[in-house]
């Protein structure tokens, strides 16, 4: 060994101990923050499930493919990443001998050729993605993706993997000019490099010091993730599996039901609940669970969340990636405070003594003095502006590619807003007290609930008659009850129900909100109430499929219910089947119970609710239906289906101003009138109502209509809209 060998493995070897002790220390730290969390009992069920799921998702990149060419490239990256493994093995190995190689595997022409085919792909990735981060900087394209992300630390990242490829590629040509026994077609490209070279002219030298560079890149990539704990561009190739494994379903994305209130991972029990010790939702970092601190931990800071939010893309001060962002940075900054024992109690007093806080930093007391949500320009972490501005629209969750769950963590923080600082939006005030006081947000009277049965030319069947007979549940909710424009959607499904000869009753005066608006601005305690009466109600008309004589279904028109009574119940006791009326609609035309004998003209386009598309997976019945009444058949808008933008209402939006920005409802009427379509067909009473006003604000009213699905199924089955 020459003094070459022995200054590049001296210097190797120093680099890389530094570089390993550093990563174990920042890994054992990162562990520790995120066991601060709260706990959480529901994260490890179903383990083959999550590992079958973990894998399809990293190795098979599913969740980034859906993205093309950004999706096909960050695979290849990500492949190599782990796969050109070996290769920084060899280069230890060369920079000790120049000659030396793994035996049996580093001059294996499967392997050499593999590898270079997985460098080469590699590099056009990573280049593919360093173009693609320059097309879209926010200096480039206003609201951009990567606003507001570290582009430093992305740039580092990729310049890093462009280098080891580099030094790939040099490796072997000079190897292959150093004489390897490395046929031509197993390394085709280091053959051509290797022509630049003669033998035994300084080569075994060059081996050494590329080989030592490139130890030397890798080693210092890990001591500046090891220095930037929060750097989550880089960290999440090592998180992401974890936080992935650990999603609330593995069998779907976060979206739906929402999580109960917890505490100590049981589910709250507000008849024995103490707000002055049991955390109702999260005024303070560490009361999210640990899976909340490694959702922040893993955030990649990409922005496909933040490109997708209607409230960012309306200029609200909401962006999902950059909460995320506020809340890792933020209970990193804390993080000393709490594991020296720091605390304060629901009013805010510190319970930790002198001495526990003694040796804890001046940052992270002053971190820990900041309120979770409060004006910035107070020293707030997120501001309340950002808080109200979420619609709750389920976007962000779709989109993101390591299953972080911001609607939970928004909800959470809302919770503690509503039922401990009584902190929210004034107007909304007015919609909680509806709710308390007359069981609907309209604040109707209750007794007028079965008022729209008036004037059809048939007997709405009533669950209270002994003599009625029912396949189905009509749940109207409260829109369809008492909003005039939701009513002509409910006699229009009655009427098509009527029609088709489907056996169906409804609750009449005994139906009540499912409270989703209660729970949706965080009032959990209001949504339980409301909830528990409704489960109550159903459960003794013999309705909950935990008997397995129950064949009854619920239909309903609101999305909003069909997912509380369908997906939240269940936390209450209440497990229903529940469907919606275009599911059961599109079931009635292909069976032939319903024939249309016109057709819609003027052209059809159809707005994806969120509750009912992202959040129920329910895209294809409601197309059905329209496209066998369509005469030009169905016109899509550019963002359709999972990337549907919201209509504003959701979220409990539909009860608060919209001051800031632009309105959400203009901006999705814009591209539904942008079709040219005459009908705009929607499947939520919300959703009819916000862009029905988004078409009178455009002056369109008198050319464009919103209407029902069951609407426009109605008027070509009859002729008549009820």
């Amino acid at each position: 060994m020459d003094a070459l060998n022995i200054v590049a493995l001296a210097i190797v070897a120093v680099v890389s101990a530094a570089a390993v002790v550093m990563v174990v220390r920042t890994a054992m730290r990162m562990v520790a923050v995120i066991r601060l969390g709260a706990s959480d009992k529901t994260r490890t069920d179903r383990a083959g499930r999550r590992v079958k799921t973990m894998l399809k998702e990293t190795l098979g990149h599913t969740r980034m493919l859906q993205w093309g060419v950004v999706g096909a490239a960050h695979w290849f990256v990500f492949i190599a990443f782990g796969a050109l493994l070996p290769t920084l093995v060899e280069a230890y190995i060369q920079v000790i001998n120049p000659e030396w190689a793994i035996p049996w595997f580093s001059h294996w022409p499967v392997w050499t050729l593999g590898s270079e085919l997985i460098a080469l792909t590699m590099l056009i990735g990573i280049l593919t993605l360093i173009v693609i981060r320059r097309l879209n900087l926010p200096s480039r394209r206003p609201k951009a993706r990567f606003e507001g992300s570290r582009m430093w630390q992305a740039y580092y990242v990729e310049i890093t993997i462009v280098a080891i490829g580099v030094c790939e590629f040099a490796l072997r040509s000079l190897v292959i000019a150093e004489g390897a026994d490395i046929p031509a077609w197993a390394s085709p490209i280091g053959y051509v490099l290797s022509r630049l070279y003669t033998a035994g002219d300084g080569v075994p030298a060059a081996i050494v010091v590329v080989a030592a560079i490139k130890i030397l890149v890798s080693m210092a990539w890990f001591m500046v993730i090891a220095r930037n704990i929060t750097m989550g561009v880089a960290w999440h190739r090592f998180t992401a599996f974890f936080n992935i494994y650990f999603k609330r379903d593995p069998e779907r994305v976060a979206l739906g039901a929402l999580k109960p209130m917890t505490v100590d991972g049981e589910k709250l029990d507000f008849e024995t609940a103490d707000p002055e010790k049991d955390p109702f939702g999260v005024g303070q970092v560490e009361q999210f669970t640990w899976k909340g601190l490694l959702d922040f931990t893993t955030c990649t800071e990409c922005g496909r969340c933040q490109s997708q939010c209607p409230a960012w893309n309306t200029d609200k001060p909401l962006s999902p990636k950059l909460l995320v962002m506020s809340l890792r940075e933020h209970a990193y900054a804390k993080a000393p405070y709490l594991m020296a024992g720091g605390r304060k109690d629901a009013l805010g007093e510190e319970t930790a003594t002198e001495e526990q806080l003694a040796g804890v930093n001046v940052l992270a007391l002053a971190e820990a003095e900041r309120p979770l949500v409060g004006p910035v320009a107070d020293g707030g972490v997120i501001d309340p502006d950002v808080l109200w501005s979420c619609t709750t629209c389920g976007a962000c969750v779709e989109q993101c590619p390591v299953d972080i769950e911001h609607v939970d963590h928004i909800i959470d923080m809302r919770r503690h807003q509503v039922m401990i600082e009584s902190a929210f939006p004034a107007e909304a005030g007015t919609m909680l007290r509806n709710l308390e006081n007359k069981g609907n947000p309209w604040g109707a009277n209750p007794n007028t609930r079965d008022d729209w049965t008036k004037g059809l030319d048939f007997e709405v069947p009533r669950v209270e008659d002994p003599s009625t007979e029912w396949d189905y549940l009509f749940w109207v909710g409260c829109a369809g009850a008492f909003d005039d424009r939701a009513k002509k959607t409910t006699r229009a499904v009655a009427t098509l129900l009527h029609e088709a000869g489907v056996k169906f009753a409804i609750l009449g005066k005994a139906e009540g909100c499912t409270g989703d608006p209660a729970r949706r601005i965080g009032n959990e305690f209001l949504f339980t109430m409301l909830a528990e009466a409704n489960v109550e109600t159903l459960n003794d008309i013999g309705l909950n499929k935990t008997d397995p004589s129950v064949s009854t279904k619920i239909v309903a028109t609101c999305p909003h219910c069909l997912n509380s009574l369908g997906n939240e119940y269940g936390q209450l006791g209440g497990h229903y089947d529940v469907v919606h009326h275009t599911q059961l609609l599109a079931t009635l035309v292909a069976d032939g119970k319903l024939t249309p004998v016109s057709k819609v003209d003027g052209g059809v386009t159809y707005h994806d609710p969120c509750y009912l598309g992202r959040h129920n997976r329910i895209f294809t019945p409601p197309r059905e239906v329209l496209g066998a009444v369509a005469e030009e058949g169905l016109t899509e808008m550019p963002r359709n289906a999972e990337r549907s933008f919201c209509c504003g209402a959701g979220g409990a939006r539909m009860w608060m101003e919209e001051t800031i920005g632009t309105r959400i409802n203009i901006n999705r009427t814009e591209e539904a009138l942008d079709t040219g379509a005459r009908t705009i067909a929607v499947g939520c009473p919300f959703c009819a109502t916000m862009l029905g006003d988004g078409v009178n604000a455009k002056e369109a009213s008198e050319r464009v209509e919103v209407v029902d699905v069951a609407q426009v199924l109605l008027r070509t089955v009859k002729g008549v809209d009820k």
